[in-house]
This record gives structure tokens, sequence and C-alpha cells, in this order.
């Protein structure tokens, strides 16, 4: 049966440990965070142990101490202030009296750990007998600390390989700074809960805080809340009962919005700050070709808009998603713009970041993988290699013949929103000139033009047995791997019924297969 997990402070409360090696000081090590006024009992102490005594806040070690020696100990006075102090004899049923808090024994012997167990549970005393389940009362759990945060995991003895692994992969989770934002929202929720009588509107302004501090403005949310909760509360005398919930709780600050690559294929290609920013967000907006897994990662209580752009499909028009991303932030919500690769390798990413800039909001960029480098590193080719290729070239076969502005630019932005030049047949106007290059040639959103952009590659000069690939992984609904010439390369992924999404690459890595 699985075990409850109470969290039970601990400070200054006296605790009882039997054995000095290795197992002890692991336990040791654990409980000293939370302050308990420590006995340790053995007839022999590891050096590291020692040392720990030493740097106690009131360091005793007992040679031969006595039975009465002991219960000073363990008396409320010395439990007032926590300590570690060491026991040079063996165990003996008077360390039982008085009764610590808590007992662990932690000894080599299998046999002298059962009869202490037996001994505290007579006495009703809680006890952990290290590696020996049916005689503990109570279990350590694998801990994640973070200053006042404390997160406990047990399998009720089940498998600690599995609570240690889970340890890991909460660890990861916990953003850089908790343990500060934790101590700046504990010193604001007094003066909330002074000053905000209704409830409903004090949980209201305390979300709030906690939303802000995750987005990177919890000192500043924490300051305003507090000058106004005081301010509030001093109008309350006068004012009505509604006036200081309106003077802490419109202090939300403008959100944030968080530009996130979520990598190219499945959910754990995404970075670690992505998945916490996933994590912690009010609102995710996110494309297509995004693992459905990520979406898991977002709190319930989270809006989830989805404005995918997918050939031949309805699609928010790119306006509709900056003003949604303005929207959201403005209502105070820390946003993720969740896109799939990279949000600057063609994914429009700069565009959106033009508009938020525009609009005063602020954001930042978390890089993902891009599908350039990702779709056909998963089969097996090299975009660069040692004396086949030593440049890459990334360019875009989706090319429109228009020069209107991108959103977010002004009209004499060239750079930013006049799309490169575009021969007849809408390809690349610069493909001559790429023909030439050496390197790898990767060429994204251009399946449906893959013919006439073969052709007019060998027509500037490429070699027709210059290899060749169109590839469709990550999240493509269907995955496919084409290898060929240049001469061949349109006919063999007709043939093969490839659809888009799809990546093409042309150059020598081509030929490779690191599989």
């Amino acid at each position: 049966m699985a075990h409850f997990p109470f969290f039970v402070d601990i400070s200054g409360k006296p605790g009882l440990i039997i054995g000095g090696g290795k197992i002890a000081l692991r336990k040791i090590e654990k409980l000293l965070p939370y302050g308990p006024s420590l006995t340790i009992c053995a007839p022999d102490f590891l050096p590291e142990l020692q040392a720990l005594a030493a740097l106690s806040s009131s360091p005793a070690i007992f040679t031969k101490a006595s039975a009465s020696d002991a219960a000073a100990i363990s008396t409320a006075e010395t439990a007032a202030a926590p300590t570690l102090q060491l026991l040079h004899r063996p165990f003996g049923e008077d360390l039982l009296e008085p009764a610590p808090v808590f007992v662990i024994a932690a000894t080599d012997d299998r046999a002298l750990n059962r009869r202490i167990a037996t001994l505290c549970k007579e006495k009703s005393i809680p006890v952990n007998a290290v590696d020996d389940k049916d005689a503990c009362s109570f279990i350590f759990p694998a801990l994640v600390t973070d200053g006042d945060l404390s997160i406990g995991i047990s399998t009720g003895g089940a498998s600690p390989s599995a609570a240690v692994w889970l340890k890991q992969q909460i660890s990861t989770l916990i953003p850089d700074g908790f343990a500060s934002l934790l101590e700046n929202l504990a010193a604001l929720r007094p003066q909330v809960k002074d000053s905000i009588p209704d409830e409903a509107a004090r949980a209201s302004c305390l979300q709030n805080a906690f939303r802000a501090a995750l987005s990177g403005s919890a000192s500043g949310f924490v300051s305003s809340a507090s000058n106004s909760a005081v301010s509030g509360s001093a109008a309350s005398d006068s004012d009505s009962a509604a006036s200081p919930s309106n003077a802490v709780t419109e202090t939300v600050p403008c959100g944030k919005v968080y530009l996130v690559g979520a990598g190219c294929g499945e959910a754990d290609l995404i970075t670690v700050r992505g998945a916490k920013l996933l994590q912690s967000c009010d609102a995710v907006v996110y494309d297509d070709l995004i693992d459905s897994e990520l979406l898991e990662l977002v709190p319930p209580y989270a809006e989830q808009l989805y404005m995918g752009k997918r050939r031949g499909h309805h699609s928010a028009p790119q306006s509709e998603i900056n003003e949604t991303l303005i929207r959201l932030a403005r209502s105070g919500k820390i946003v993720v713009r969740l896109k799939g690769g990279d949000p600057f390798v063609f994914g429009r990413g700069g565009e959106e970041l033009l508009a938020l800039q525009a609009a005063g909001i602020p954001f930042e960029t978390v890089p993902g993988i891009s599908s350039a480098i990702a779709i056909p590193g998963a089969a097996g080719i090299p975009v660069t290699h040692r004396g086949l290729s030593r440049s890459l070239h990334i360019v875009t076969a989706h090319t429109a013949a228009s020069s209107a502005p991108a959103a977010g630019c002004t009209a004499n932005d060239q750079t930013a929103g006049t799309p490169s030049p575009v021969t007849a047949t809408e390809l690349p106007e610069e493909l001559p000139l790429l023909a030439q290059l050496s390197g790898t040639l990767v060429f994204l959103m251009g399946l449906s033009k893959l013919e006439a952009l073969t052709e007019e590659l060998m027509a500037a000069g490429k070699s027709p047995s210059t290899p060749a690939a169109v590839l469709s992984g990550g999240n493509s609904p269907h995955p496919a791997t084409v290898r060929g010439t240049l001469s061949d390369i349109a006919s063999k992924t007709r043939a093969a019924g490839v659809q888009a999404p799809a990546v093409i690459l042309v150059g020598e890595v081509a030929a490779l297969d690191l599989r």
C-alpha cells in the first residue's frame, strides 16, 4: 500500500540515529537542511560524520557517554536549537527514554535494526529501518529541494530507482531562482491577507503575483502589490471593503511572450527551458507539426489556441496571430508561442517579435532544432562533413512574388518585409549562384516545385550526378526517405508518393547513411 506523504516540521526536534557509517551519513545529510536536533549513536563514526558534528551549531562529541548523558541530549532544552551530536557507545533501550520524535536504525546489522524498529513500534515512536520496508513505520522519500520548496517522491518501497529517476526529471522542471521567488511571495502573503478581506480577490492577487514571478517580474510585482496592499489597508478604514482588493489586483503587470521552438519531431526534442515555460504558462499559441504530448505539459487553467499554417488548409493570417499574442500579453498572461523547429528558420518568428516590439510587449526567444538539420540528421545525413561539405545553405523554395511588408514592419523596411527576388517559376533568383557552391543545399517548402528546382540547378551547372535526397520526418503524418541524384530525385520522389512537408537536400553528404 502507498505511504501518505505527511510534511512534518522537525526544526529543533530531537531525532535519534543508530549507526555511524555511510548509510547513516546519507540519512543525516537529507535531514540536516530541515534543522532537527540529531543524536547519532555508534561505537565508531566516519570522519565525515565527525566533521559534520564539528560544524553544527552546538558541536559535542561524547566518548563512552552514560545513559544520563543520552537522556540529557534528548531534552527539550537541546531540542530548541538544531544540533548534531555524536554519542560514542552501542545502542541501548535507554536511548528511547524520553522518546525522540523519530528514530532511524542505520547500522550494518539487519537483526539489530529490526530489534530497534520493534522497540520503537512498541513505544509508538516513528522508526525507519534502512533497507527493510516491513520493519519501517515511515520511509525516506527521494527529495527535491530548493529553499522552502520540498518535493518528496515515494514508490512505497517498490522501486527506489524509479523514485530517483522521477527526482531527476522533476529537478529539471524547477525554474532557476525558484527559492527566491518563494521568499518574495511569502513576504507578500501576510500583507495581502491583512488588506484584502475578500477570499476570492485575495486568491486572485496571490495567483497573479505567482504568475508575474514566473515571468521574471517578481520583484516589481511584489513591491508594487505590497505598496498597494499597505495603502489599501489604510483606505479600508474609510472606504468600502472592496477598495483594498482593487488596490492590489490592479497592479497586475503586462504579461510576456516566449517564442519557443518545439524542435522537430518527438516531444522530448524541445529544450528543457522550453518545457519549463510550457508548464508555467497562462496561454499557448501553437502551430502544425507540434507533438501533441507537448500540450500535456500545459497547465489545465491555460488557454490553448491552435493557429497552424499548412499548405492547402485554412490557417490564421499572420496579422491575426500577431494580434492574438498582443491581446493575451496585455491581459497579463504569460504566453508561449510554440513553433515547430526553430522560430527563426523560415518560421516567421521575426515578424511576430517585430509586432510585439512595436506594441511594447516584453518577449524572449527560446531556440529550437530546425527541420533543416534535424530531418536529415534523423535520416543519417550530416548536413556538413569534413572533406565533403564545409558549408550549409538553407533556402526556402516557397517564395511568393509579393513585395508587401511583413506584419510589424514598415513599407521602408526592405530587409524584413520584402521577399527575395524570384524567377518566373517563383523559385529563388539566386539559384545559379547556389548551383556553383560545393557545400550542402537544403530547400524547405519546395516539394511541389521539385522538378523545376532540380532542372534549374542542373541548367545552372550543377552536375546531374550530385547526390540528392527528399526527406519527410519529424511529426510529418507521412514519413519518407528518398535518395537519388539531382537528375532522378524528382521522378523517384513522385513514384514514392512523398507528401509535404518535406526537406530537399542536395550535395555530396546526401549519399551518406549514418544510421
